[in-house]
């Protein structure tokens, strides 16, 4: 079955999700590497030899017991190494391979391990912000060993927060509480009102790299950001220590008590029964108050109130203040804990949280900022609006959908204009077609992006004839007060539709068809 895998590589679980023709986006289970609940790939490999060429991987290494320690054997903590200067490595360690060799054994073993019947013709890998374009260098050069058709990149904040249903243009406040590290991260998607929706960066279309493109990187804009080397893991130390003090945390009593913590998300009191190697087996019992007793004991609130107040500081020197934050994005396995969502709650009130999938929602964001399975058609011209530049005193040509980009479209473009003077009882609608040329530009076919050529300067565009009908004003208007607001669509049969509310009454005025596209 053809459709889009997306992978999310993380440094403590690596997530992958799929999306198959008419089907629901969901995670995709890979024995014997993913666990079972919840269906996560642990970020680990383990190598017998250096020149090893299939390590255990992921679910195998937990299994056999080497999930924990410095060997040179191991390998974990790579992923945030990917995409530093050249010989970057986690400090302390030893592992035979680097990050960026690590990474690639771990993504190719998964691109193998695809089921017969899951033969995806779209794969789309998510980066981290901050080395995103490293990060994107080295994709390039692993994914010439992945034969598939199409390949995009997209990076984690903007996938996590179109996974979690917020628009286009939002600012957010990201809290990465990883296995690793601490990550919070103030950033404002691509888009917004009367700008194109992120998109997945093409790396590949139908077979042909597109290294040399020239496409701009697409990522979020970074605000603010702070973060410690400080993560689930720890805690999971922290609770051993607390409840085993004769003994060092080995590999087994690390995952007993990572599954006593995941209990104490759901429930008031846990108990997990661990069996010591050549010793009789132990209750391990923890009430959730004596663990966040235990998390405030050992500074980890504090530590997180430096780190907001850090990003927040960012922010106001940037003019942005928590007022004008859109929401709240906790993502990852720690932030499920109780005690980190009622911090959250107290510090960022009164921000909504949108954490209701933490764990899968980069992953689930990477399918949704790629074109949907169905089959689409794509413009060849685009349409543009004649709007007034008050400030300039000239009329300049507005895009409202571009050239190869797909339709029907999925969200109206939404557009507030205003009055250019005084008195006026209408607005009139000039709409154009930008006309072809020839000089190389980034387009969307299918909704990624490809190249095309044009000319210099900016394209001409064509009047539709005839125009469509003025919209009449309730109210004669004031000029540069904004006086209607306009939704744009594209229907199933190629129809250019337009909703349109009067701002002054709040009157909605009848959708209209304003002529076909092309």
């Amino acid at each position: 079955m053809a459709g889009t895998l997306a992978i999310d590589l993380g440094s403590t679980s690596t997530v992958v999700a799929w999306q198959g023709p008419g089907e629901e986006p969901g995670l995709l289970s890979l024995p014997p590497y993913s666990a079972e609940d919840p269906c996560l790939v642990p970020s680990l490999l383990w190598l017998s030899h250096p020149d090893q060429a299939m390590p255990l991987l992921g679910r195998q290494v937990v299994d056999a017991g080497l999930a924990d320690g410095q060997a040179p054997q191991l390998c974990r903590d790579f992923k945030r190494w990917i995409g530093h200067p050249e010989g970057a490595q986690p400090p302390g360690a030893s592992c035979w391979l680097s990050p960026e060799q690590a990474g690639a054994q771990l993504l190719l073993q998964l691109w193998q391990a695809l089921p017969s019947h899951r033969q995806p013709h779209r794969l789309v890998l998510t980066a981290p912000i901050d080395t995103y374009r490293g990060y994107r260098l080295w994709l390039q050069k692993l994914c010439r060993r992945i034969e598939v058709a199409e390949l995009a990149l997209v990076d984690e904040p903007t996938a996590a927060a179109i996974g979690s249903g917020l628009p286009p243009g939002s600012r957010v406040l990201v809290v990465d509480l990883g296995g690793g590290t601490i990550d919070l991260s103030l950033v404002a998607l691509e888009g917004g009102e009367g700008r194109a929706a992120p998109i997945a960066q093409l790396l590949r279309f139908a077979g042909r790299d597109l290294e040399r493109s020239g496409q701009a990187l697409r990522s979020a804009q970074v605000i603010g950001k702070a973060g410690i080397p400080l993560g689930g893991r720890d805690i999971d130390r922290w609770i051993a220590a607390e409840l085993c003090p004769d003994l060092a945390p080995t590999g087994s009593l690390l995952q007993a008590v990572e599954r006593l913590k995941c209990q104490l998300s759901q429930s008031e009191a846990a108990l997990q029964l661990w069996q010591p190697p050549d010793a009789p087996a132990r209750e391990l019992r923890l009430e959730r108050r004596r663990f966040e007793a235990l998390l405030r004991q050992r500074g980890l609130i504090d530590q997180l109130d430096a780190l907001l107040d850090q990003v927040l500081a960012a922010g106001r020197r940037r003019g942005i203040d928590l007022a004008d934050i859109d929401a709240v994005l906790p993502v990852g396995g720690g932030s499920r804990l109780p005690l980190i969502r009622q911090w959250l709650e107290q510090r960022c009130a009164p921000l909504p949280l949108r954490g209701e999938r933490p764990v899968e929602a980069v992953a689930l964001g990477a399918l949704a900022l790629t074109p949907n399975v169905r089959l689409r058609d794509v413009l060849h011209r685009g349409v543009s609006l004649r709007c007034w530049d008050r400030r300039r005193q000239r009329h300049h040509w507005h895009p409202l959908f571009v050239a190869g980009q797909t339709w029907p479209t999925d969200q109206p473009l939404e557009l507030v204009l205003a009055c250019s003077e005084d008195g006026q009882q209408q607005l009139e609608l000039v709409l154009g077609e930008p006309q072809a040329d020839h000089r190389s530009e980034v387009v969307f076919e299918a909704g990624l992006p490809v190249l095309r050529a044009r000319t210099a300067g900016e394209p001409e565009v064509t009047p539709w004839r005839p125009a469509p009908e003025p919209l009449p004003l309730t109210e004669p208007g004031q000029g540069g007060i904004d006086c209607l607001r306009l939704r744009f669509r594209i229907d199933a049969d190629g129809q250019l539709l337009l909703a349109a509310q009067d701002l002054a009454s709040g009157t909605n005025l009848p959708e209209r068809c304003l002529g076909p596209v092309r």
